[in-house]
């Protein structure tokens, strides 16, 4: 791996009639994707903890720029200061240049071990079951042997409902599917309305084009009454 150099270029200091609002972030920017591999990353980090503690430390190679969050705003202004513009001399080739822009303030993160208390906790038992997909089972459950498939498809008081409108006779042209008890109550009864003009339909076979038909023959208009005629009193 070629040795490289970096060299930080004070730059002249910016006069602000209201000044920077104070950050602990940093955007290392112009990064060029060849100087995110593990060395000249961990040289980086090494060069810019320098100027104090760091508290976090972000190469993004998609977005050729590195974030640097100190713990203190004055190391993080410190930095800006002596490494806005950032030489990269290697030791053969030209040199790069990398920009260092102040950025919105980070919080910090705490070194001490999450509690649970920052993590999403899991619903209550009863409700385990009902998110998609389930949980972990509860502490001691077991499974149990299901029953088999119901053998019944129907309820046996439908059962018996439907027993009750099966075809209990046969009077004549009609089907009793459900007779009052005792002659009280509420009778169903099914009637075929196409039988009695059977006879009517074999008539009508023998009709011949061009003659009145025979339920023309029976049909007969009734007379249409004469309205009443004014009457002249002399």
């Amino acid at each position: 791996m070629p040795s490289i150099s970096i060299i930080s270029v004070d730059s002249p200091p910016h006069i602000s009639p209201k000044g920077p609002e104070p950050t602990n972030t940093l955007l290392i920017t112009q990064v060029p994707r060849d100087f995110f591999q593990p060395i000249i990353v961990e040289a980086l980090r090494d060069f810019f903890s320098l100027y104090g503690e760091i508290n976090q430390w972000a190469p993004l190679s998609c977005f050729s720029r590195i974030i640097v969050v100190y713990s203190n705003e004055d190391a993080a202004e410190q930095a800006k200061r002596n490494c806005d513009p950032l030489i990269i001399q290697p030791s053969y080739g030209s040199p790069t240049t990398l920009r260092v822009f102040r950025a919105d303030k980070s919080p910090l993160m705490t070194r001490s071990p999450p509690s649970d208390d920052n993590f999403l906790r899991p619903p209550p038992v009863d409700k385990n079951f009902l998110i998609s997909p389930p949980g972990s089972p509860p502490i001691g459950w077991e499974p149990i042997r299901e029953h088999p498939p119901n053998t019944a498809t129907l309820a046996e008081d439908l059962i018996t409902a439907l027993k009750k409108l099966q075809l209990r006779a046969r009077h004549g042209g009609r089907e009793v599917l459900l007779e009052p008890e005792e002659g009280v109550g509420v009778g169903v009864y099914v009637e075929d309305a196409d039988e009695s003009d059977s006879e009517d339909a074999d008539e009508e076979l023998d009709w011949d084009y061009g003659t009145l038909s025979p339920a023309q023959l029976r049909w007969k208009p009734a007379p249409t009454a004469m309205p009443p005629m004014p009457v002249t009193l002399w």
